[in-house]
């Protein structure tokens, strides 16, 4: 990853996603202990409503759905740290090669 455009973790705070908790979502992110080239910002709506609260991670393009305040510690081992998708909340339609643990 180069330092001139970091990653970014992207957390819907649309009213369809504030709902289903992003809010929260975006609060346990904000306190995290993030890798040195992440960046957090909430965002206006992703076009994802009916699988909220979403968070996306670019460049990558990794969209998660159904993201609840207790997904973030794994999302950060796993995929921010790790190097690795949590493949349990990876979004259907955008990732459709892997499924689901749910």
């Amino acid at each position: 990853m180069n330092n001139l455009s970091p990653r970014c973790i992207l957390v819907c705070q649309h009213s369809s996603c504030r709902a289903f908790g992003s809010s929260q979502v975006l609060f346990v992110f904000q306190l995290a202990k993030l890798p040195p080239d992440v960046v957090v910002m909430s965002t206006g709506c992703q076009g994802q409503c009916s699988s909220g609260p979403t968070v996306r991670i670019t460049p990558e393009e990794i969209w998660y759905c159904r993201v609840q305040p207790q997904d973030v510690a794994i999302i950060l081992e796993q995929h921010l740290y790790g190097g690795n998708p949590v493949t349990a909340k990876l979004h259907p339609r955008i990732h459709p090669n892997f499924s689901r643990e749910q």
